[in-house]
């Protein structure tokens, strides 16, 4: 065994071999996180994430059911959580806090990401997602962020969305300290799910927007990310289907196959 094989060599006791993927498992979730989930978050964001993995590291290192864990068994939901289906199929969960006063977080979360994708479509889920933004049935264009920024809603800081393997999930804060905002906050997580217009001119200019944010994370983490995950996620999509896609699909993407993945790839109800 050379030198640098050794420096990886993973020991056979169980303890340390726990330790030695727990790192692993530590180090990549960090630089995916980093790269791949945080494109639209503060630095803020970024931070709780790094600390949320290396709480989950702590929770590993130090369980003593660990190895003996039944992974088969359902996680029950909180007490708290109220829970249904409506009747077009879409599922809610319903949680009250006391903090902040007067605010609501709304949340639509598609079953859906990256993994739906085809070779060819490579980006397009990370696209539906930043085209939610330009324009709906009730909401031409830019209106939905003008209004949300004349209730206090930053977008960004506030406002936001990220596209990852398996989700898409559309964040949407909204001030109850006025009649009507609520109500008008479902309505546009309403057109989020199913009214998006996917405008052939905004598509066009959505292009350059993602092409830049592809551009910005290009790097040494993500060459290290590259070479990473197909060890990981050998022999299964996920290996091969980061949300960024690929830079070819997305400057050559016409409507008509956008909207033909929209329909058959991504339907959230």
């Amino acid at each position: 065994m050379s030198e640098g094989k050794k420096a990886f060599a993973v020991s056979k006791k169980p303890t340390a071999e726990i330790f030695n993927k727990v790192i692993f498992f530590y180090i990549t979730c960090a630089e995916i996180n980093s790269y791949y989930f945080t494109k639209h978050q503060t630095l803020n964001d970024m931070k709780k994430n790094r600390i949320c993995l290396l709480a989950l590291l702590v929770l590993l290192l130090f369980s003593s059911s660990l190895v003996a864990q039944n992974f088969s068994e359902k996680i029950p939901t909180d007490a708290k959580v109220k829970t249904g289906k409506l009747k077009n199929g879409l599922t809610y969960f319903i949680r009250e806090n006391k903090k902040p006063e007067n605010k609501v977080e709304l949340r639509l979360v598609v079953n859906a990401g990256s993994i739906n994708e085809d070779d060819d479509q490579q980006g397009l889920a990370h696209m539906t997602e930043h085209m939610a933004f330009n324009g709906t049935k009730n909401f031409k264009k830019n209106e939905i962020i003008s209004y949300l920024q004349d209730i206090g809603v930053g977008f960004g800081s506030d406002l936001n969305a990220y596209t990852s393997f398996d989700e898409t999930v559309y964040m949407l804060p909204i001030p109850t300290d006025k009649p009507g905002n609520l109500e008008k906050g479902f309505r546009i997580l309403e057109d989020w799910a199913h009214n998006v217009t996917h405008l052939a001119a905004d598509i066009d200019g959505e292009r350059p927007i993602i092409l830049e944010e592809s551009r910005l994370g290009k790097g040494a983490q993500e060459r290290i990310t590259r070479k990473i995950l197909p060890h990981i996620f050998a022999g299964s999509l996920y290996a091969k289907r980061l949300p960024i896609g690929k830079d070819s699909i997305i400057k050559n993407l016409s409507t008509m196959r956008f909207v033909v993945f929209i329909k058959i790839g991504i339907a959230p109800i």
